[in-house]
């Protein structure tokens, strides 16, 4: 059974740093796309950033030249860096993961609260 693991998030002052890391276990053959979502009260999810296997990657307006996703496949774990937060930045924040076993899955992660104040 694939299953996601989050670490904690937290609470920030506005223009601080926070990193968040994803990491799979279980059995599989590999992992694809590795995503970071968020979701703020009263908001539909958003795709934040998003790598890919060969190390490509894509960001959100919202977050470009402040936040970086990164992955270490040998520890099956993606990270996102994040730089100079604003309150707005305030949301949960998931993982998202295409992973191969008989065939490709989207798993998700537990989530973890981020908290950014002014």
């Amino acid at each position: 059974q694939v299953q996601l693991l989050e670490s904690e998030g937290g609470l920030v002052q506005a223009g601080g740093s926070l990193r968040l890391s994803c990491a799979a276990s279980g059995n599989f053959f590999s992992i694809n796309y590795m995503d970071w979502y968020r979701q703020a009260p009263g908001k539909q999810r958003e795709l934040v950033a998003a790598i890919t296997s060969g190390g490509s990657t894509g960001y959100a307006d919202s977050v470009k030249g402040r936040f970086t996703i990164s992955r270490d496949n040998a520890k099956k774990t993606v990270y996102l860096q994040m730089n100079s937060l604003k309150p707005e930045d305030t949301a949960v924040y998931y993982c998202k993961m295409g992973i191969s076993t008989m065939s490709i899955h989207d798993y998700w992660g537990q989530g973890t609260q981020v908290t950014v104040s002014s």
